[in-house]
């Protein structure tokens, strides 16, 4: 359906079931796919690719250079940009590719920078500015946006943040435990230790640090082929997003009484990271860079064939 006010210029290719309404103006060599809904008052210009069952509220100019996946949403007046450098007459030959991954979702007045990639079933607040990658299944907020959670894989809406660390119960993410590790305290001060014949499940070949994190960034983002690891929070307190491919769950790490075992091919983030924090990981192999797995859509193949 083209409603009568819309302009589709010759050479645009319209999908099967998609609605084009009133004031829509479409460029030649744009792509729109099947059963998509373009709200009025939409510019789509020349080179842009939308999936199938994309909805593009009123008031968007999505110009060359940007890609929607399937099942994208688009909030009324969001901004997407192709340019780091507008100057008036001083064209680009090649524009950045930005990308909206599938089933991810672009707030009410939201600001997207050039290049940028919003990742797989992403949620980007109302009025957030994005300058730069978005994770999958990530919520930002803010100016600049910075991850505040991460969208639930059983709910509408983010995953709980539990106020304490959840019971082992409380964890439907597919090998992924809790780890005691023991607290002795005197008057010389407290010590806590953990031996793989008791609550290490495996022997460590490899540890590494990571400390003075600014708060508001993420680390991890990537799951391993055969590594184990076992984290641990020894000082202030962050949280750990953990995700097999179909279960998500959020742990908060606080302290070096507890630990969390990752088993290989879990997909985990850590983030809002408290100034002092300071995360222990123990790793049962040594470094190996063919063993990280930093593609979500490779990883979700990888899961499934599993």
């Amino acid at each position: 359906m083209i409603h009568p006010s819309a302009i589709v210029e010759p050479g645009a290719t319209i999908g099967e079931d998609t609605r084009v309404w009133a004031y829509v103006h479409v460029l030649a060599g744009a792509v729109i796919g099947r059963d998509c809904n373009v709200c009025d008052h939409v510019f789509i210009e020349g080179g842009v690719r939308l999936g199938d069952r994309v909805t593009v509220k009123s008031g968007v100019q999505l110009w060359t250079g940007v890609t929607l996946e399937d099942e994208v949403f688009v909030g009324p007046n969001a901004t997407f940009t192709n340019d780091r450098f507008p100057r008036s007459k001083d064209h680009l030959t090649q524009h950045p590719k930005t990308v909206v991954k599938r089933g991810a979702t672009i707030g009410a007045n939201a600001t997207i920078l050039a290049g940028c990639v919003v990742g797989q079933s992403a949620m980007v607040g109302a009025g957030a500015v994005v300058t730069k990658d978005v994770p999958p299944n990530a919520i930002v907020v803010g100016n600049p946006a910075r991850i505040a959670g991460y969208v639930s894989s059983t709910a509408k809406g983010p995953i709980a943040v539990p106020a304490t660390p959840p019971t082992q119960e409380g964890l439907a993410v597919e090998g992924v435990r809790l780890l005691s590790f023991p607290i002795i305290e005197d008057l010389r001060g407290k010590l806590s230790f953990g031996q793989a014949s008791a609550q290490l499940p495996f022997v460590p070949r490899r540890y590494f640090v990571t400390f003075d994190v600014p708060t508001k960034e993420v680390r991890g983002e990537h799951a391993h082929r055969r590594l184990q690891q076992v984290l641990v929070c020894l000082k202030g307190s962050l949280e750990v997003m953990v995700d097999d491919g179909s279960q998500r769950a959020i742990v908060p790490l606080s302290g070096p009484q507890l630990g969390l075992y990752v088993p290989p091919m879990v997909w985990a983030s850590h983030y809002n990271y408290t100034p002092d924090a300071v995360l222990l990981v123990l790793a049962s192999e040594e470094y190996d860079p063919a063993e990280y797995v930093r593609d979500y859509d490779e990883f979700l193949a990888l899961a499934t064939a599993r």
